[in-house]
């Protein structure tokens, strides 16, 4: 049986660990309709640093790493991150726009940071995610679907459906049938 343990309060999810970034803004519009899946390490391939939040902070350290030359630079952010013992950070209120979509577009939409949450996996596309990070990401969507109740299930979607060619995360070992039948599970137990 799964028991959520989470709840969203004033568009923070409680319980998780709190990293501003001062990468958002105001959305348009209140309206939140979709969930977009990223991953996301640092440096490529490896886990288990503290890069990703000094990235999303505006922090990182250009002459840590030779890839953090290149992008340190960079004004992004997501509302949230999972880590790969599926420990939750976030970084922006669920209700304000973070910068993790980009140029987007998919089925007649575009822009969708502006009614989106950015959740990141700490992953690659290639390395199979954690059982705890699906049981996590499953517990937020249920919530997140609760507490914006535009929220539908066809719209639960990759970075790489929303900006094909440009991006393809979360990749080929995201596994979206054990995500599916996970929110089943975590839906009918609260």
């Amino acid at each position: 049986m799964v028991i959520m343990t989470r709840t969203i309060k004033n568009h923070w999810l409680a319980g998780s660990r709190i990293c501003l970034s001062p990468n958002w803004d105001e959305r348009p519009s209140s309206v939140i309709d979709t969930v977009v899946v990223h991953n996301i390490s640092l440096p490529p391939g490896q886990f288990g640093e503290c890069h990703i939040e000094e990235l999303f902070c505006n922090s990182l350290d250009p002459l840590a790493h030779p890839y953090f030359e290149e992008i340190h630079h960079l004004r992004v952010s997501a509302h949230l991150l999972i880590n790969r013992e599926g420990e939750c950070c976030q970084f922006v209120g669920f209700d304000k726009r973070a910068w993790h979509a980009g140029q987007s577009s998919f089925q007649g939409r575009e822009n969708f940071n502006d009614f989106s949450i950015g959740i990141e996996l700490e992953g690659s596309d290639h390395v199979a995610y954690t059982a705890e990070q699906y049981l996590q990401l499953a517990e937020v969507i249920i919530l997140l679907k609760r507490a914006y109740p535009q929220i539908a299930d066809g719209n639960i979607v990759g970075h790489d459906q929303i900006a094909p060619g440009r991006k393809t995360d979360p990749g080929p070992a995201f596994d979206w049938l054990r995500l599916r039948g996970l929110l089943t599970v975590v839906a009918e137990t609260v």
